[in-house]
């Protein structure tokens, strides 16, 4: 990596690593520590995602404008003044409001630090810089997380306080560092700077919605992200705990088993997918996923012992990690690679848009029938897992033998031509 990356990963790291501080936490500090109620907790949620999804529209376009740089540096700055007022939220409308600082400046940087990651990385090298991104975020999300869980104390506010400071603290780290990297003049940021006198990303969002490739990679994001991440702390953790009679501790279990397999297996993973076709690897995705809602079938439905039923749900976020590692090099890179000349922040920024959407309806649906309907439940979602492989393969249709098959490319050049919430929505 050159200097301008090795910055950029390592801020896009250490607010992650403020983000696992608070991320698993936040729920129960709003109902029970500020005894502001379930339904106050679920309300700052629900801003939270409802931020994001107005700031997200607007965010493609200045980033073509003014370039990534200005606007993760103020994503950053806004997030940590949401941090800091979350963290002494004593009423209902402080807490709104942080939700709103906080829900706005973390969804405007994701599509800011993707663009980043594309202006400093050759094609050729991308694949490995976006793995190496999600690498990063669930190594800070789990030592985060793993440290807050240290030093958080129901019976203490003050101790939430410090957590929501440290988060603060890592949000102006890495509004500092992005401040200083600069744009190396590489052939892809020559390519996606908007050149003198034209006018970023022309055509805008009917350009975007004309790209049939980008459409259903869109439609395809949604089904990822609904189908998996949308599920990982509502209606898999009610399934769990209802059908599967697992005990509550067992899900930190889940989701530590999840991020483990992320960090040990990403860059085995990536020496195993990075020459291959993108459509057939995210196919794969799907299929391993479908395996993974079969495993939690046998958990909830299959009568097995509680050890047994146990280490089946375990494995079933152990297996979603895999996919997790699978789709880091892939997806993200191809994002940017459908998008023309000038609009690589508008085509992050949509990606990123049907993203959140995918978060705030996945819970929505998923919970009710996660603790209720058990056996539909699964049903529903083995058939979206394997709804991915079969629109992956449709995508791969799409794609030009390079966007599908990025090793193919000689000359290293953009082609004509990437969480929290919940844990998930910061990866």
């Amino acid at each position: 990596m050159g200097a301008a990356m090795r910055r950029i990963q390592a801020g896009n790291a250490l607010s992650a690593f403020g983000l696992g501080f608070t991320v698993p936490y936040l729920y129960v500090y709003v109902a029970q520590v500020r005894d502001l109620g379930a339904s106050t907790a679920g309300a700052v949620l629900a801003v939270f995602a409802m931020a994001a999804l107005v700031a997200l529209p607007f965010t493609g376009r200045v980033i073509d404008r003014r370039g990534p740089v200005p606007v993760v540096a103020g994503g950053a700055v806004l997030a940590a003044l949401g941090a800091l007022v979350m963290g002494l939220a004593g009423d209902v409308p402080t807490a709104v409001l942080s939700a709103t600082l906080l829900g706005a400046g973390t969804a405007v940087m994701q599509p800011a630090l993707a663009t980043m990651i594309v202006w400093c990385s050759p094609p050729a090298a991308r694949t490995r810089a976006f793995a190496t991104q999600f690498f990063l975020q669930n190594l800070g999300l789990g030592v985060g997380g793993l440290i807050g869980g240290q030093l958080v104390d129901v019976n203490r506010p003050g101790s939430f306080t410090l957590l929501f400071g440290v988060e603060a603290a890592m949000f102006l780290v890495l509004a500092a560092i992005a401040g200083t990297v600069r744009i190396p003049r590489t052939s892809s940021a020559s390519t996606a700077l908007p050149k003198e006198g034209a006018r970023p990303g022309t055509g805008g969002t009917r350009a975007l919605l004309a790209n049939r490739a980008m459409v259903r990679l869109c439609v395809l994001g949604f089904v990822l992200f609904f189908a998996c991440y949308g599920q990982f702390e509502s209606g898999l953790a009610a399934y769990g705990t209802e059908a599967a009679g697992i005990d509550p501790s067992a899900l930190g279990m889940a989701l530590a088993a999840n991020t483990a397999v992320i960090v040990v297996a990403q860059f085995v993973v990536l020496r195993l997918v990075e020459r291959r076709r993108r459509s057939r690897v995210i196919a794969w995705v799907g299929l391993i996923w479908a395996v993974a809602w079969l495993a939690a079938g046998y958990a909830g439905l299959g009568h097995a012992s509680q050890t047994m039923a146990t280490a089946a749900f375990v494995s079933t976020y152990a297996l979603f990690g895999l996919g997790e590692s699978m789709l880091s090099p892939t997806v993200a890179p191809l994002v940017a690679d459908l998008a023309p000349e000038g609009a690589v922040g508008q085509y992050n920024a949509a990606f990123a848009l049907v993203k959140q959407l995918a978060l705030a309806l996945g819970p929505a649906v998923g919970g009710p029938m996660g603790a209720s309907l058990h056996g539909p439940y699964i049903v529903t979602f083995v058939l979206f897992s394997l709804g991915i492989s079969v629109l992956a393969l449709r995508l791969g249709r799409r794609l030009t033998p390079v966007q599908d098959r990025p090793s193919l490319a000689h000359v290293s050049r953009v082609v004509a031509v990437h969480k929290p919430e919940s844990l998930a929505a910061a990866r």
